[in-house]
């Protein structure tokens, strides 16, 4: 039993999950949030909203680290050929698979198999994606390739039913099509397709923009304006390059 399932063992009951994984966020102790979140989805398979959020930043936090980690470590020069260096991107390689391999067991056992409504298919189709593709930046040859079409899939399936069941300024859609574009920009190495994307997705928020309610206009907005700063930079990276 690790530290986290042993702080854990004799705490239950839905309402205390969830004010555990409350105080381990603003605690800032992120292990400790999602085995809590983890528990509560083994125990409960269907979250509210505000546990979906809450099992969201657990594991984006928790695997965050991971991600920065990895970068470092990949831009070592002497990664390839120092022992000490190798171990260390083995480790963290490692531990980022086993989060990204949690999360996504998670999601095809208990949360997207009882989910019933669009928001969460959505939202859960999404983040499955999103795990796929984080073990994609950090995978080689067959594997990496397995990664690339899990995370391909589940950003297909969260946008066929986001097209048909949530509002174009809806911001669980519109942060499906910031990532997606993200994947076709880093992993598929498509820039058109992620432009293209990104740009559609905007430009249809735009027309509906005065329709938003007062409970999204902020996360709304702030979406918008992240397809915005990514088109930018995108296609002034391919203008210098053509």
């Amino acid at each position: 039993m690790d530290s986290c399932e042993e702080l854990l063992s004799g705490i239950s009951g839905r309402e205390t999950l969830t004010y555990f994984a409350r105080l381990a966020e603003a605690a800032e102790r992120y292990h400790e949030m999602a085995a809590a979140m983890k528990k509560l989805v083994v125990s409960y398979k269907q979250l509210t909203n505000e546990e979906r959020n809450l099992f969201s930043v657990a594991y984006k936090n928790v695997v965050g680290s991971r991600r920065s980690a990895w970068r470092v470590a990949s831009s070592i020069k002497d990664g390839d050929t120092e022992e000490p260096t190798k171990q260390l991107r083995s480790k963290i390689n490692d531990e980022l698979e086993c989060t990204c391999q949690e999360v996504l067991t998670l999601m095809d056992n208990n949360l997207l198999v009882n989910e019933k409504s669009s928001e969460g298919i959505v939202f859960y189709n999404k983040m499955k994606g999103d795990y796929y593709r984080y073990l994609a930046e950090v995978r080689a040859t067959d594997k990496r390739q397995e990664a690339v079409g899990g995370s391909r899939e589940a950003y297909e399936a969260a946008t066929k039913e986001a097209v048909t069941a949530l509002s174009s300024t809806h911001p669980i859609r519109l942060g499906l099509a910031l990532n997606y574009s993200v994947f076709y920009y880093e992993i598929e190495d498509n820039p058109e397709k992620a432009c293209d994307l990104a740009q559609k997705a905007f430009d249809e928020a735009i027309k509906d923009l005065d329709n938003i309610g007062e409970e999204t206009y902020k996360d709304t907005t702030l979406i918008m304006q992240l397809l915005r700063d990514n088109l930018t930079l995108w296609t002034t990276e391919r203008d210098s390059n053509q």
